[in-house]
């Protein structure tokens, strides 16, 4: 039996609107429809999800990656990362809310897209409608789901990660940086050209904690090593060429007490 040919329907865009952004303008262009508000039932909100398996993460794109990772892969290996935190600094932490952080801190995500330090965005219009879709998500998806008591949680969770003043919300923020360097560790070894994804070696400056720096140290003498062995290789890796321009703006993206 053949069916007949359909549209891609794995295929989820990030809303594009015109003018200011506004959580209600974007629910506007969701292909599947304006989750249902104010239900007692997590349904509505779990079809949101959805949309952070689907959405890629923007960066790999401008290397041509154009299937790659998720938000939702990069916030699943942050969450198991987590689990083999060194005992000394676990002892230190609630590691309960860490992996709970891990799964949350990029969650507005599923709406506003993912936002790159180059993309032209600036850090407090990033952060306005990060902070507008995570109020939707958490009063009027889940408002009303359990007492409203769940999404409460998952928004102060959030905004303990964003204010980053806390040791749990460090740690994840260095997670978050350490996953990323996996992943640019990892496109480059299994490209089958020379892929030099050097630029997204900076965040590993902005690494704070010690057993996540040992890590992240790790891992880039294990890159190092990868382009030693490739013959066609020449040049100096260390911040993959990386133009002053995009420093600064990494620099500004990345800059404060978190190094978000």
């Amino acid at each position: 039996m053949t069916f007949p040919s359909l549209p891609d329907v794995t295929i989820v865009e990030t809303p594009r609107v015109d003018g200011a952004w506004t959580v209600d303008k974007a629910l506007e262009k969701i292909s599947t429809g304006k989750p249902t508000e104010g239900s007692t039932s997590p349904v509505p909100y779990f079809h949101m999800l959805e949309r952070l398996k689907t959405t890629k993460r923007e960066g790999w794109k401008r290397f041509g990656i154009s299937r790659g990772e998720s938000i939702a892969d990069h916030m699943y290996r942050m969450s198991l990362l987590t689990m083999l935190c060194p005992p000394d600094l676990a002892a230190k932490l609630d590691m309960a809310k860490c992996i709970k952080m891990c799964l949350i801190h990029d969650m507005a995500e599923s709406l506003v897209g993912d936002i790159t330090p180059v993309d032209g965005v600036s850090k407090p219009e990033k952060s306005r409608r990060e902070t507008e879709t995570m109020d939707y998500i958490t009063t009027r998806l889940l408002g009303n789901v359990h007492g409203g008591d769940v999404g409460a949680e998952m928004r102060k969770i959030w905004q303990e990660y964003e204010d980053s003043k806390t040791l749990e919300s460090h740690f994840v923020h260095d997670i978050d940086k350490m996953e990323l360097l996996l992943q640019m560790v990892e496109y480059e070894k299994r490209a089958e050209r020379k892929l030099d994804l050097g630029e997204f070696s900076y965040v590993k400056t902005r690494i704070s904690l010690q057993p996540v720096m040992e890590w992240a140290d790790e891992l880039m003498k294990e890159r190092e090593a990868f382009w030693a062995g490739q013959a066609h290789f020449r040049g100096d890796l260390a911040d993959g060429g990386i133009e002053e321009g995009k420093k600064a703006m990494q620099a500004d993206y990345y800059d404060g007490a978190g190094g978000k």
